[in-house]
This record gives C-alpha cells, structure tokens and sequence, in this order.
C-alpha cells in the first residue's frame, strides 16, 4: 500500500485511487459514491459545499456555485463564493483537500504526495496552475500524468501482447488522444493531440440550445437570458443525455418553468437519438480530425492500430464508438469504467514512483515542439526571426537539448532569448511562451552562446542561456499567461481554503511541511541539516501550544528554508 495517491481531477468528476497488494483501487466516499461531481459552492447559511450537495444546489443558485472549473485553470479568472475571490487553483484545491481527506480515511494515516493527472494538451500555465492547487491542497504533486497515459496504464495491466493502441480520452470539457507502444512492460506514448475546450460539456450546450429553440417556437417566449432557467435545462438536458446512451427516444418533462399571461408553461418534449447525434457530430468530426493527425505524426496508418481504448464518460455516447470504429475498423474497447481508468493509471504511476512492484514502465512524450527564433534563411532568403526548433514534438520525457548560437555583430553585449511553441517555420507565427535578455556579453562579433531546453516529465520548460568564453549564464522557467504564485500568496491561498473547509484549527499544512523535512533531512548535513531539525522542532512546539500565531510564523520560516534547500 503506497503513501502516494492518484488523484484525476476532471472537469465534471474527480476521483482518487490507491495502490492495493499491486492494483490500483477507486476510494469511495461514506455513500460508497466514486465520482465526486467537481463543483464548489456556498449555501444560503455560508457553508461550504463540495461535490453532490453543490451539484444540486446549482440549478437553483448558479451564482453562488462553480463547476467546470477545469476550464479555467492557467487563467485569471475570479470566482466569487461567501463575499470573497477565489482563484481557478483555490477552488481546485478545494476538490483535492476533499479527495486527500478520503485517502486519509481509508489509508488511516495523513497523506500528503500525489500523482495528478491533466490533459495532455494541458499547457504550461495550466500545468502549473494544477501544480499550485495541490500546493494549496497540502499535497506535493510528484507528477503531472498526462490522461491518456494513465489510462493506457491500466489497461496495460491485463494485456500482455505488444501492440499499438489509440486512446481516445473525450471527457466532459477537454479532448486527448493518443497512440501508445505496450511492449514488453513498457508504455510508451509516441504521439498525442487534442484539444482543451471540447468535451461533453459542449454536447449538454447544445441540446440546452435545442430545448430553448423549442421553448421559444413553442411559447413564443425566448428564456436564452434567464439564468436561472437555463441552468434549469442544463439539468434536463444531462438527464437527457445519459438516457440516450441506452435508448433511441427520450421524454422531457420540466414542470412550471415560467408563467405566461398569469398560467403556468411547462416543458414537455421528446428527443430522439438521431437528434441529439446531429447535434454532437460537428464535435465528434474534430475528434477525428485529431486522430487522423495523431496517426500521421506517428506515422501510422489506421490498419496499423490494434486496440482503441475509450476514456471520459462522454465516450459513452453510442455514436462514439460508431465514428471510430468505421475509421480505425475495429470496437473500441471500454473494458475498464471509462470515468475511473485515469485516476486507476495515476495510482499506478504512484505506485511506480513510490518503489511498489507494478507491471508497467511509462515514457511519456511531449505534445509540443519547443524553440526560439533566430536570424537565419526562410524559403532561400534572409530572415530575421526563423523558428529554430530544439525539442521537437512527440520527443521522450525528459528531454534536454542545447543549440549555439552567435553574436551578428561588434559591441553586442545583449542577446534575447525568445521561446515558441509551434510548428511553423516563421518563428512569429507560433505561440510565444516567455522571453529572457543575457546581458553583459563580451561585444564581440560572433561570439558564441550555448541555449539549452530541459523539459521535465510534467512538460515544464526550463531555459538556460551561456556565454561559451566566460561561463556567463542566465536561467529562468519560461514565463506564464499568468504567473505562478509566490510562496506567500500560495500561504495565503491555503489559508482561505482552510478556512472555507472549517480546517484553521488542523493545519493541514504544517503537516505537510513536517513530512517534507522529514523525506529531506536524510540527504542533508552540517548548517542545512542543523536549521531545518531546529525549524521543525519549532513547528512541532508551536502545534502542540496551540499558538496559531506561532504556528503562522513557523510555517513561514519552514516553508522558506525547504524553499531554499528544494530548489
């Protein structure tokens, strides 16, 4: 049984799963539920809800719930719960503090490591945006596992032949899909696309537009602004939309929406499965847009797949597997519940990482092709800003790669250093990720600097720029759509989370600090070992005082030190 837990933090449902005598096993909760619905609220008495109770709440008061919340992660959106702003990370770590307390519970002892797994096309911002809400959390996220390689992980466990497999991961708002090598213990991702914005969610949207649209011919009355009322639909429409999974037709019925001319208008409708398929195909044909450009980048044809593996709950959806398998020419299997697979694949990999005996070997792949721009020649002319790429796209995790470069000029003594993310040749036209100056440089023409890209297993993207003559060097993490928090606004962050979880009095965190000391102290001594045994101590004593205020100030001092030694 291993310390460390996979967590799969979905857009609609989240889950979390432990390592068990070598098999990963779902954690349910106390109602043996284990699904928690990814959606935080706040009821009419200020408490704090989280999962199934916030869920309900939501059709009548969408103002004070957030869900999908997924969606928001890397951006700077603000939440507005009980009078206060929360953060996409604050009100994640509210799910993962939820999912950690039942580890704990079942495990009978504190947790505080985790693998959490993302989408694949999750970029850098949101990567670190997961990272921070665990952090908040109390948990030290040891991996970010891509989805669809958690799943292919668990699937891996009850296969034994080689073969390629495509695994089609649809989920309630991100897409991924990717083609994996199983052989010989080792799963091997050797390409993935997706798309971050396209989900279930968009299927229950249109079928909400459907029911408005019949609203309106039927009643004459247009409720698209009405909030309340189209959350109302929302609820229905999912209903809907489950049903139709399993039958051709289904009812609606929803009582007493509005009144008109003083009498009561009630919905009451039918759909039929071919409806609702038309509804979805323009997003099932973006699905399979991106497996025709999966298969090309791996150079593949689609007599070349032997399995297609089905992950999300919206592949649930008949016409899912219909699509694919009149492409790839076989069924697509879902032999394991596709809305548990990816958080039974992150127990596996914590399983890997904590030093249990598992049957599988991961190399992860990055979905990006990272470079720089430099002056150099497009289409046989001169051109100031071509693309140079360093690590290429579906290259092995971790990757390292350097490149030199040189000064074009006498009394250069600055160089700056511009990061893409793309595929086009004309550096311009791809995703500028973060940008750094190296000044100081010698001046003199043709002096050559040494770039070096070092992508970590969680695809994190760190630069590093070298003056080759004097060692001249400047390092930084690429920069972020919104930058990552400072370590006293992620103390801050875990304080008001604390506080919407009635937990100030626990301090989840100093424990979490504690147990990080404790994995630490073993590789340290002299000074670094003296300081960080006399700050643990001072938390320890703090604790057992119950002196919050002494508390908050060795969770500082703490927090800095292993800051320092971590780094």
């Amino acid at each position: 049984m291993t310390d460390i837990i996979g967590i799969d933090l979905g857009t609609t449902n989240s889950e979390v799963a432990v390592l068990e005598n070598g098999r990963p096993k779902v954690l349910t909760d106390a109602a043996g539920n284990a699904l928690l619905p990814s959606v935080v609220g706040i009821d009419d008495q200020g408490r704090l809800l989280v999962g199934e109770p916030a869920r309900n709440q939501h059709p009548l008061y969408p103002e004070r719930t957030v869900k999908s919340v997924k969606r928001h992660m890397g951006s700077d959106t603000r939440f507005h719960l009980g009078g206060q702003d929360y953060t996409p990370q604050e009100i994640s770590a509210i799910l993962l503090r939820t999912l950690k307390q039942r580890a704990e519970d079942h495990l009978g002892r504190p947790v505080t490591r985790a693998v959490v797994t993302v989408p694949a096309y999750f970029n850098d911002a949101q990567r670190q945006a997961t990272r921070e809400a665990g952090e908040i959390a109390g948990l030290t996220v040891e991996r970010l596992l891509n989805e669809p390689t958690a799943a292919a992980l668990v699937y891996e466990s009850d296969l034994d032949r080689p073969r390629q497999v495509l695994v089609y991961d649809l989920g309630g708002g991100t897409f991924d899909v990717s083609i994996v090598r199983i052989q010989h213990g080792v799963v091997e991702v050797i390409a993935s696309h997706g798309d971050n914005r396209l989900g279930g969610d968009d299927f229950d949207r249109e079928l909400v537009e459907l029911l408005a649209e019949r609203i309106q011919q039927e009643s004459g009355v247009d409720v698209r602004n009405d909030r309340r009322i189209m959350v109302r639909l929302l609820r229905v429409a999912v209903t809907a939309k489950h049903a139709l999974s399993e039958r051709p037709f289904v009812a609606i019925r929803e009582e007493f929406l509005f009144e008109r001319d003083g009498t009561p208008w009630h919905l009451h409708t039918e759909v039929a499965r071919d409806e609702y398929e038309a509804l979805i195909a323009p997003y099932l044909d973006r699905t399979l847009e991106a497996v025709h450009t999966v298969l090309k980048s791996a150079g593949l044809g689609s007599g070349d797949i032997e399995e297609v593996l089905l992950v999300g709950g919206a592949t649930r959806t008949p016409l899912v597997s219909e699509r694919l398998e009149a492409v790839l020419g076989q069924t697509p299997k879902a032999t394991v519940d596709p809305d548990l697979c990816v958080a039974m694949g992150a127990a596996v990999q914590a399983g890997m990482l904590a030093g249990e005996t598992v049957a599988s070997v991961l190399v992860d792949v990055t979905p990006y092709t990272f470079g720089t721009g430099a002056l150099g020649e497009l289409d046989g002319r001169p051109h100031p800003n071509v693309f140079v790429p360093l690590i290429r796209k579906h290259t092995p995790l971790p990757a390292s790669k350097s490149e030199v470069f040189y000064t074009v000029r006498d009394g250069q003594t600055r160089v700056d250093v511009r990061v893409y993310q793309g595929e086009d040749p004309e550096a311009d036209n791809n995703t500028l990720v973060g940008e750094f100056s190296v000044e100081g440089l010698r001046g003199v023409a043709d002096d050559p600097v040494v770039l070096r890209f070092d992508l970590d297993t969680d695809g994190i993207l760190q630069v590093t720029a070298t003056e080759k003559a004097t060692g001249l060097e400047k390092s930084v993490r690429i920069e972020r759509a919104v930058p990552p928090l400072d370590r006293r606004a992620l103390g801050a962050a875990r304080e008001r989370v604390a506080g919407l979880l009635g937990e100030t009095a626990a301090r989840p965190y100093a424990q979490t600090l504690l147990a990080r000391a404790e994995r630490l102290l073993p590789q340290l001594e002299g000074e670094n070992r003296e300081d960080l045994e006399t700050l643990s101590q001072a938390l320890r004593e703090a604790l057992e005082a119950g002196d919050e205020q002494a508390v908050s100030r060795a969770e500082a001092a703490l927090e800095d030190l292993l800051y320092y030694l971590e780094s």
